[in-house]
């Protein structure tokens, strides 16, 4: 079968830039990659001939025999110049193709792909209530690295260098070829870096960086809850080979107050009462953030009852709003009494129970229903 014409192959005019060439053949690529069309076997035929086009037309030589012998100039077997067949061996740019594919990249510059961005950290801070409501700044310290005094970031022994890396050329990678496809891989003799240290630093064992500790500090925004993350950008561990470094998360523990529990922005707290405030009521004081406030407790008032402190809780992180102080009435039954106190709530008992209907209707209540229950 007659092989298509190249310019037809990639849809170019004969007279395409290199630029234009490869633009078309990046599209052809993207769409008929068998990684994108898996288990066709027309989109595998129109890759390789995509392919095979590309690698003759993005060359100059092979593009001027092609264009003043056709597929005879560029075929080995017919002995005329094009240097070389159209096949798979040489890629030449299709790293660059492959990487727009699929993700990858060269760092710029001396065409090196490892460079690599540094991992987040995460550091754990406890904080209390108050700090947390209000905001505060905190110092920590924290592990990094640095570069090595001995050396000065080179890995090498002073009084020597690092020799390009003789494996990849200096690169960082190399390429593995299997069947139609060249896959770029960190070289494995100088792990991405392009040089060789024969002689390392003995301080530093090569790295050209040592580890030590850093001195943050750290601005806590006023209500941060328990698990906010803040950022602190560049801070985390160092990237490799010129990348940028990572970042730093403070994640925010709150510990247990005595007193309040939070719920988003509103505190709860329970407020034992006595038997006489209960039922007589009164005015009690009770803490808040910002100091004590009073609190009237209306006559007759039952445990469990809540009373609500509007404006005495926590600004949210994000808005204006600023929660409530919900005071949970617990009512406290008296310990180790008198027998003036025991004879003076006999008493109490006594009159109460001649009619229980006014004075405890709830008792009266669960009394009727224990009958109704029963028969």
């Amino acid at each position: 079968m007659s092989k298509r014409d190249l310019y037809d192959v990639l849809g170019v005019n004969r007279d395409a830039s290199d630029d234009d060439i490869k633009k078309a053949y990046r599209k052809l690529a993207m769409k008929y990659h068998p990684d994108r069309n898996p288990d066709s076997k027309e989109a595998e035929d129109k890759f390789k001939e995509a392919k095979e086009a590309y690698e003759i037309l993005s060359d100059g030589q092979k593009r001027s025999a092609y264009d003043q012998f056709g597929h005879a100039g560029v075929d080995p077997q017919a002995g005329m110049g094009g240097g070389g067949g159209a096949g798979f061996g040489g890629f030449g740019d299709f790293a660059d193709i492959f990487s727009d594919i699929f993700g990858g990249g060269r760092a710029g510059g001396g065409g090196r792909s490892n460079v690599y961005r540094g991992a987040d950290l995460r550091y754990n801070m406890e904080l209390t209530l108050e700090e947390a409501a209000r905001g505060c700044e905190k110092q920590i310290r924290i592990p990094t690295h640095e570069e090595c005094g001995t050396c000065h970031g080179s890995g090498a022994k002073p009084g020597t260098e690092a020799k390009t890396c003789s494996t990849c050329g200096g690169h960082g990678q190399v390429r593995m070829s299997q069947g139609f496809f060249s896959v770029q891989q960190t070289c494995p003799t100088c792990h991405g870096t392009g040089k060789e240290i024969k002689d390392p630093c003995p301080k530093c064992h090569g790295a050209g960086q040592v580890k030590t500790h850093k001195t943050l500090n750290v601005k806590i925004p006023a209500g941060v809850d328990d698990g906010d993350r803040i950022r602190l950008s560049g801070e985390g561990e160092p990237g490799q080979n010129g990348g940028p470094s990572g970042d730093l998360y403070v994640v925010t523990h709150i510990k247990q107050h005595p007193v309040f529990q939070r719920d988003g922005s509103d505190l709860h707290c329970e407020m034992p009462i006595s038997f006489a405030t209960a039922a007589l009521g009164g005015e009690i004081e009770i803490p808040t953030l910002d100091g004590m406030a009073k609190v009237k407790i209306a006559p007759e008032t039952q445990s469990g009852r809540v009373y609500r402190l509007r404006g005495k809780g926590i600004k949210a992180v994000r808005g204006s709003q600023v929660g409530d102080l919900m005071c949970h009435v617990v009512v406290e039954t008296p310990v180790k009494l008198t027998e003036r106190q025991k004879e003076l709530l006999r008493e109490f008992d006594a009159i109460s129970q001649g009619d229980v209907a006014t004075h405890s209707p709830r008792t009266k209540s669960f009394m009727d229903k224990l009958k109704d229950f029963f028969g």
